[in-house]
């Protein structure tokens, strides 16, 4: 099979993050849960997973690197405690559900003002817009860094600016750029970054988590085990116990620890997205002058994800990404992507998008032959 769906998740693992991962479920304890062997191992597992994503986050503390099963309880984790009662919230047409339904939900329930900024005709984030609806009393900026239907990159330090302008926390949704774009908190003036393991970072489903702020104050949201301070009638308010309530998957993190080192060891996240853009770029130039072929994106962007979407004709998305997979034995994803308000602003409701995303174990000989099958298709 040919796998271009790394945009949900990169199914093709380092075999170093598949060998840590059996490896540490065959000696790793809870971590917090006593001081046996296998607890403290998996203690120090966890810490220097912490230690290696502060460094590529450019977070300053370690211990404010809270782990998650995966971005959306680590969104829900941020939006829930960040976000109070009444407060008014700025998001955009690009995000995933994972931002949407939860404020959709405060919005509901607890009389929180949640304002959309919209996009230009090929995806892009109108900043206009976004700077207008951020005004004084704003409480934070939720954003994506890139679109998980169109690959379009955000500018998030520009963001940053404009919310931190009007007083605001910015929310940065890295689900797509974790591990394959440069983030730096402190550079940029990041408060909260969410990120999941399973994609660009190379790890294990099941991992992810948000890095935050030294001074940024986000509530516990989820309560119970912690394995200190279990007298206290609530959460223990010292990170990152704060964020971390029960049992971490210490060993999904062992897998996210080894995949940060691949990253390194291929000469770290710049070359990573330098190969995975070359593909992108190579199938955008292979299938832009196909007939009946609309794209749909800012492929101008000298910064974007390595996504491609489009659609053949009228053809429903479903159809033809059924026809790519039984045909060529390609891997793509139909549909609506969990991103509504960016399908309505594209005008694809109805039809969808067949999505196609590029891996660092994709190569140039798979991305030729997408093309020629696209190819065959829009002849049929």
């Amino acid at each position: 099979m040919i796998y271009l769906d790394n945009a949900a998740t990169t199914m093709h693992k380092p075999q170093t993050v598949i060998d840590a991962v059996t490896q540490a479920m065959c000696s790793l304890g809870n971590a917090g849960r006593g001081a046996t062997s296998g607890a403290l191992d998996a203690a120090r597992t966890i810490h220097g997973c912490r230690a290696k994503l502060a460094r590529l986050l450019g977070c300053s503390r370690a211990d404010h690197v809270c782990f998650t099963p995966n971005s959306t309880a680590a969104l829900n984790t941020a939006i829930n405690g960040v976000v109070r009662p009444g407060d008014r919230v700025v998001t955009t047409v690009l995000e995933h559900n994972s931002v949407l339904r939860p404020l959709n939900r405060l919005a509901t329930e607890q009389g929180v003002t949640v304002e959309h900024a919209g996009c230009d005709a090929n995806g892009a984030l109108d900043y206009d817009e976004l700077e207008r609806l951020v005004t004084p009393g704003t409480r934070a900026v939720v954003v994506t860094h890139a679109s998980n239907v169109t690959g379009n990159a955000v500018d998030i330090a520009r963001v940053a600016a404009l919310a931190h302008a009007a007083g605001a926390l910015v929310i940065v949704d890295a689900s797509q750029s974790a591990g394959t774009a440069h983030i730096d908190m402190q550079a940029m003036g990041l408060d909260v970054v969410c990120f999941t393991g399973h994609k660009g970072l190379m790890g294990p489903q099941g991992t992810g988590g948000l890095a935050v702020a030294e001074g940024v104050d986000v509530a516990p949201w989820a309560m119970g085990g912690t394995g200190v301070h279990s007298f206290d009638a609530l959460q223990p308010m010292e990170w990152p116990t704060r964020l971390e309530a029960g049992t971490l998957n210490g060993h999904g993190i062992a897998g996210l620890s080894a995949g940060l080192d691949f990253i390194e060891a291929q000469g770290g996240v710049e070359a990573i997205a330098t190969h995975e853009r070359a593909l992108a770029d190579r199938f955008f130039a292979g299938v832009r002058e196909i007939p009946e072929i609309k794209l749909y994106g800012a492929f101008d962007q000298s910064a974007r994800s390595a996504i491609v979407s489009l659609n053949v004709g009228n053809i429903d998305s479903a159809e033809i990404s059924d026809a790519l997979v039984q045909g060529w034995g390609i891997a793509t994803r139909p549909g609506a992507h969990c991103a509504p308000l960016m399908h309505c602003a594209l005008g694809t409701e109805r039809q969808g998008v067949v999505r196609f995303s590029f891996g660092y174990f994709n190569t140039a000989e798979e991305v030729d032959m997408a093309i020629e099958a696209l190819r065959d298709l829009s002849c049929d």
